[in-house]
């Protein structure tokens, strides 16, 4: 079943002047530097690899963006890789790839070496004597190419700028070793200490005669647009699990009298930022926590109505994942209330997802769970679920049916291929789902392509699916959710058990 393309939501529309972006950063960079003089330490905020949340807000920005701008720098950078000795105790997983924070330094490490650039450390921070962070430590001095440095737990931090400059403070923690006049500090995820990496390298370079500076690389809130600006209102739908709240600058309005868009760690941390400077300089450098940012995105947004809907449309997939999440027992419903009132405040609701309006009719009309794609051209298409599918794997054959031209009657996979597949999962694997899964579908077509051509042009139709839209009407398997992010699209579903 398929609809006419909805004339108000077309995707792969451009927003966002990625090469712009890479030049005037790399640029203000570069100007930051200078204007310290000996050396810059600059914190990333975000992910500085595979930012997809900025990719989806922002389109025409690319995930790996910041890290392509970096190259721009790498004969001038090096980067240190920060984890918390807490997060390697609890084992924290990092959301969007499923992987620990630990494996996910190592991972960190590969693409930005395979990339050319240089990491010369990782600073294991928060420590207190954990055995597993000893242990990640042996594990990296193993490996080799990198240093390990501890920093330790400060009674008081950050409020308790006394301690913090003295010898036992900053004075307590490793020094690291850096060579190249931008050092980047980036981390797995929040909380990692980064900022306070930072700031104890400015106070040891500052003893050791170097005349060292700091910047934030933060790339949301964006400082130059408004504060109710839709890309702005979707970092706070993404941050709801760490209480992020988009402000105004005041700081920033009282020195210089123009209005700009700070977030509330930022703004609530400046005075003791101030003293901490103070204390190591003699004077801060900075009146403002935007002061201290780099970030040059607002001025690459192209087209700011293509952005505002990516946006909007976000937003609408927080507040599903959040559901989800509540429904699972993972989260409480106090995020999922925070979502409802940015919706509120957007004026959206769920009906401004055409993929999950679709997705209800072939629900309505099928009594049974469905699901529908959104393709490139605005095109949606439905599926709902059957005895030999699910309704995701039904619904990934009628889009490459649509995408490549097959006629929609055709059975790609036949009945006598998916029978023995159903009684293996059930009778010998235990099962109680006969029906195939997503990956299980594109396995049979992979097989069957050797000999029919439009198994063959049915796969080769997937990468179409790229940035392609998706709802469920049930909560899909982890299977099939990891299927669709692989191939590229954005999937939502209610917040409903299958049966």
């Amino acid at each position: 079943m398929s609809l006419k393309p909805h004339p108000k939501h077309k995707f792969m529309r451009i927003g966002f002047d990625n090469e712009k972006y890479l030049r005037i950063q790399s640029e203000h960079i570069k100007e930051r530097i200078a204007q310290f003089g000996d050396k810059l330490y600059m914190e990333f905020g975000g992910k500085l690899y595979d930012d997809y949340h900025a990719a989806r807000v922002l389109p025409g920005f690319k995930p790996d963006s910041k890290l392509r701008m970096l190259m721009q720098l790498k004969d001038d950078a090096e980067i240190v890789i920060v984890i918390s000795a807490e997060d390697i105790e609890r084992n924290k997983v990092r959301g969007d790839l499923g992987i620990t924070y630990d494996k996910d330094v190592l991972r960190l490490r590969d693409v930005f070496t395979d990339r050319g650039l240089l990491v010369s450390s990782v600073v294991i921070t928060h420590f207190n004597g954990q055995s597993s962070a000893v242990a990640f430590r042996e594990q990296l001095e193993r490996l080799g190419r990198v240093r390990v440095y501890y920093h330790y737990l400060i009674e008081g931090y950050p409020t308790n700028v006394e301690l913090i400059d003295s010898e036992s403070g900053f004075g307590r923690n490793d020094f690291v070793e850096t060579t190249r006049p931008l050092v980047v500090v980036t981390a797995p995820g929040p909380g990692s200490g980064k900022m306070a990496v930072c700031l104890s390298q400015l106070w040891g370079e500052n003893r050791r005669g170097v005349k060292a500076g700091y910047a934030k690389f933060e790339t949301f809130p964006i400082w130059s647009i408004p504060l109710k600006h839709p890309v702005n209102v979707a970092y706070e739908a993404a941050t709801v699990d760490l209480g992020d709240v988009n402000m105004i600058d005041h700081f920033h309005l009282d020195a210089y009298g123009k209005t700009t868009v700070n977030y509330n760690r930022d703004i609530e941390i400046f005075p003791v930022l101030n003293a901490i400077f103070e204390s190591i300089y003699g004077e801060s450098p900075y009146k403002s926590p935007t002061d201290m940012g780099v970030n040059m995105a607002g001025f690459c947004i192209s087209d700011d109505a293509v952005c505002c809907e990516a946006s909007c449309q976000e937003i609408i997939r927080r507040y599903y994942a959040s559901l989800c999440d509540m429904v699972d027992g993972r989260k409480d419903g106090q995020e999922v209330n925070k979502l409802v009132v940015l919706m509120k405040q957007m004026k959206l609701t769920t009906a401004n997802r055409p993929v999950t309006v679709a997705a209800y009719q072939r629900r309505l009309q099928s009594s049974s769970p469905s699901a529908a794609i959104e393709l490139a051209d605005g095109t949606i298409i439905s599926a709902e679920t059957s005895d030999l599918l699910g309704p995701c794997a039904a619904l990934l054959l009628n889009a490459t049916k649509h995408l490549a031209d097959i006629d929609h009657a055709l059975k790609l996979i036949p009945q006598d291929m998916i029978t023995p597949i159903q009684h293996m999962k059930t009778s010998m694997l235990h099962g109680n789902n006969p029906r195939l899964h997503t990956d299980e579908v594109l396995v049979a077509l992979a097989v069957l392509s050797q000999h029919d051509d439009n198994c063959r042009k049915a796969l080769d139709s997937l990468p179409l699916l790229d940035g392609c839209q998706v709802h469920a009407t049930v909560m899909i398997s982890e299977v099939d959710r990891k299927i669709f992010k692989k191939l590229g699209c954005d999937v939502t579903c209610d917040p409903v058990r299958k049966n």
